[in-house]
């Protein structure tokens, strides 16, 4: 292991943690240390899992009562930090893939649904605007946290699995952009951080057959307290809270405005100075349309290059 291993670890682990999060739930997703620095030119190939129960992971403003939904969806995501005009940031692709089944009530009638398939690819890129300079794997040996402002960007690509005769889907037929900002500030072994986004959709013009649906921006806060208790070894608890998202249906507003609180927490654990393990979990605390659901999963991640 090399002199210098201990200093970057944790942040080498935080790079992708978002990646493996919630692979089905991006407006939803709760993101520790999304914006840590780390040596410009490190690659890292993420593989994981998470299950969820109870409501629709996928879009929770569908018109579905009393949703009784499991899904279990495996991922691949790829990274790399980079220098953007001499301030830090990522690049990053996730491709996940689930298997779906359960009930939900829909006008007064139980509605079955069984499907697998790959769910919409996500793009992001994020830079680092303040205190997060990019360094090389040796000045970033100097490198120590004090307060970080980041920004992200990423777009959801309307690929996957997607049956316009079903309410139900894993796929979206739309896109999606998400716009967020995030502060980090390190307290010697405590990092606290807060994060606001945005979430705006195209509309989706062939939605349970053929209507057009329209749906309002989604806007998020997130926060987390987290916890180093020696070099990659980290736990965080996480809370995120997201409203709006109404929806209109061929001219037809619905009274579907969503208002829920989730929390969360996570654990990194270092395996070598090549590989990690995150294990990571949430649920649903209120939600004004029903439609909460737990979440559990893991990740291994595997990071090159930079001379690591």
């Amino acid at each position: 292991m090399k002199p210098i291993l201990p200093y970057f670890l944790p942040c080498l682990i935080a790079v992708c943690i978002h990646l493996a999060g919630a692979p089905t739930v991006s407006a939803q997703e709760i993101e520790p240390r999304a914006y840590s620095n780390a040596p410009v030119g490190v690659n890292f190939l993420v593989s994981g899992f998470a299950a969820t129960r109870g409501g629709i992971a996928f879009d929770h403003s569908l018109p579905a009562e009393d949703p009784q939904l499991y899904t279990y969806s495996p991922l691949v995501a790829y990274a790399r930090t980079l220098n953007l005009w001499g301030l830090s940031g990522k690049v990053d692709a996730i491709l996940p893939y689930s298997w779906l089944h359960g009930s939900a009530q829909m006008e007064g009638s139980s509605v079955e649904r069984e499907t697998e398939g790959f769910a919409d690819p996500r793009f992001r890129l994020s830079i680092n605007l303040l205190g997060a300079p990019a360094l090389s794997m040796k000045e970033f040996a100097k490198y120590r946290q004090d307060l970080i402002l980041g920004a992200s960007l990423q777009v959801g690509v309307p690929v996957g699995k997607y049956d316009s005769d079903k309410l139900v889907n894993i796929g979206t037929n739309r896109w999606s952009v998400k716009t967020e900002l995030g502060l980090s500030k390190a307290l010697d072994r405590w990092t606290m951080e807060a994060a606001a986004a945005a979430t705006f959709y195209t509309d989706n013009n062939d939605f349970f057959g053929g209507k057009t649906r329209e749906q309002d921006p989604l806007y998020s806060l997130q926060g987390h307290v987290i916890y180093s208790f020696k070099p990659g070894i980290w736990a965080s608890l996480d809370a995120t809270y997201f409203t709006g998202g109404r929806t209109t249906v061929d001219g037809t507003r619905n009274s579907n405005m969503v208002q829920n609180w989730r929390t969360g927490a996570t654990l990194a654990l270092p395996v070598n100075h090549r590989n990690s393990i995150k294990l990571f979990a949430s649920s649903g605390v209120w939600s004004r349309t029903g439609n909460d659901y737990d979440l559990i999963g893991f990740a291994w991640q595997y990071r090159w290059g930079a001379g690591l």
